[in-house]
Parts: C-alpha cells; sequence; structure tokens
C-alpha cells in the first residue's frame, strides 16, 4: 500500500507539472495578441485616420481653400496690374473698386502709357483691344485712340468687352452714344473717350480748351446712358481723356477740378499721358 501511495503522490506531482504547461501558453496566446495588434489595431486606425486626412477629409477643406486662393488668383485681388502689352503703362492703375463704385461722387484718376519707340502692331492688343481695333468705329481718325483707352481699362482695371461702338442699342439710333460697353468689377460700364490736343502741337495746350472740352464730353455722357436700350444700360459711366502730353494732362485735370459738380456728376475720368511714338494717337 505504502508502495502504491508512493506512486500515486508521484504521479500526482507529475501531473501538477504537466497542468502548469497550458498557463504558459496562455500567456503566449495574449504575446500573439500582441503580434497581430489588436492593441495595435487601433494604431491602424490612428493610420486610417491618417488615410482619411491623405485622402482629403480634412485636407479636402484645405483643397477648398486652396481652390479659393485658385479664384483669387484670377480675381482683381490678386492679378498684377498692368497687364502685359503695347506700351508701358504707369501711374494710377487698378484703383477702381467699391469706393468709387458706390459712391456718388465724380474721380479722376491719372496714369501714362509710353510706347518708347515702338511701331504700333494690332497683334500685341490684348484679346478684347483687338476686338475693337477690328470693329473699328464711327470716326476712323479716333479708332487708336479708342483702343488704348481701352486698353488702359483692360491692363489696369480687368475690363471685359461687353459691346463695341457699332453694336451697343440704344433707343434713338441718332442720339447720343458711347464708344465702348465693358464689365468692370461685375458692372455694365460705359466708356467714352476724347483726346486733349492742341495744333500746332509744339504750342502749349491751352486751359479753356480744356475747360470746354470736359464740358462737352463729360454734358453728353449722362445724355448716353439715358439713350441706352435696357438690354445694354450701364449703371455707371467713365470719360477717358488720352492727353498729348503732361502739360496738357495738367490742364485737364485744372479744368476738371473747377468744373461745376452739375457737370461732373457722377463720371469717373481716366486721364492717360501718351507717350514716346505716340504720333499714330492723334
Amino acid at each position: 500500500m505504502r508502495s502504491w501511495r508512493t506512486f500515486a503522490l508521484v504521479w500526482a506531482a507529475m501531473a501538477l507539472l504537466v497542468g502548469g504547461c497550458p498557463s504558459g501558453d496562455d500567456d503566449d496566446t495574449a504575446g500573439d495578441d500582441d503580434s497581430t495588434g489588436d492593441d495595435d489595431s487601433t494604431g491602424d486606425d490612428d493610420d486610417t485616420t491618417g488615410d482619411d486626412d491623405a485622402t482629403g477629409d480634412d485636407d479636402t477643406t484645405g483643397d477648398d481653400d486652396d481652390s479659393t486662393g485658385d479664384d483669387d488668383a484670377t480675381g482683381d485681388d490678386d492679378t498684377d496690374v498692368p497687364l502685359d502689352g503695347f506700351g508701358e503703362i504707369s501711374g494710377d492703375c487698378g484703383v477702381l473698386d467699391d469706393t468709387e463704385w458706390n459712391s456718388a461722387d465724380p474721380f479722376l484718376f491719372r496714369n501714362a502709357i509710353d510706347f518708347g519707340t515702338d511701331v504700333f502692331d494690332e497683334n500685341l492688343l490684348t484679346p478684347d483691344g483687338y476686338l475693337v481695333w477690328e470693329a473699328g468705329n464711327l470716326n476712323p481718325g479716333s479708332l487708336h485712340s479708342e483702343v488704348f483707352a481701352f486698353e488702359v481699362l483692360v491692363r489696369c482695371e480687368l475690363a471685359a468687352l461687353l459691346e463695341t461702338e457699332g453694336t451697343v442699342e440704344y433707343l434713338d439710333p441718332d442720339g447720343k452714344k458711347t464708344d465702348v460697353l465693358s464689365e468692370i468689377d461685375t458692372r455694365k460700364v460705359g466708356v467714352s473717350v476724347t483726346r486733349a490736343f492742341h495744333w500746332p502741337p509744339d504750342e502749349p495746350y491751352p486751359y479753356a480748351e480744356a475747360v470746354d472740352l470736359l464740358t462737352d464730353k463729360l454734358g453728353d455722357i449722362p445724355l448716353a446712358a439715358a439713350n441706352a436700350d435696357p438690354v445694354d444700360a450701364w449703371e455707371r459711366s467713365i470719360l477717358s481723356v488720352v492727353a498729348y502730353d503732361a502739360q496738357s494732362a495738367d490742364e485737364i485735370e485744372a479744368a476738371w477740378a473747377a468744373l461745376d459738380p452739375s457737370v461732373t456728376l457722377d463720371t469717373i475720368v481716366v486721364l492717360t499721358v501718351t507717350d514716346g511714338d505716340d504720333e499714330f494717337i492723334y
């Protein structure tokens, strides 16, 4: 019996030793869980969030911001002016905004375009400027001045051509007219053009002529606006004065400053001095 008990005790001890091994396997299994990444799966979820960023769930907003940036790049605020074109523009450029559009006051802005020694080439005009050139006007002798008055507005104020002189619709075909119908800052703008030029050109431009010119042209502008057919009606008018030289422009400025508000009204005057080989303008 003692031998049997001894054998039983030995057997039980061995069973206990064998029964302890599964606990080690359980620990290894827990280790396997770590190696398969159940906890790391949470890390994978974090990576997935990162993937969302990569696919742009969060960055899509950034993409939208970039798109807005793209819109701004083509808009007035972010476009560098003057745009490239025939002649070098200096002075007031990129100046029209809500300050002027929302005001009932008149304004005058002065700039210059220098042709240097370049020979006029219509192929160097902006696309809209070329359309004005190609369409011609009712007075061929003033076509170059009308083209470059509009070119300055295109290159400085990002004006877009809506209608040329011959295609604007009017209530009275024989009434007062504008030279170009354009769009600036989403607004329809009628553009009338005149030249400050005295013959002979080597004589100073007289102040009295400046007064007469402005009084006449500014007086016609509200009549032309009132004559526009509703389909082409514009909300603001620009008088572009193309001046032979700085002295002529000085007289225009002085005359404009002295005019009665009943003449200037809310018209915006853009005064452009031409320099260089500009004989073709006059």
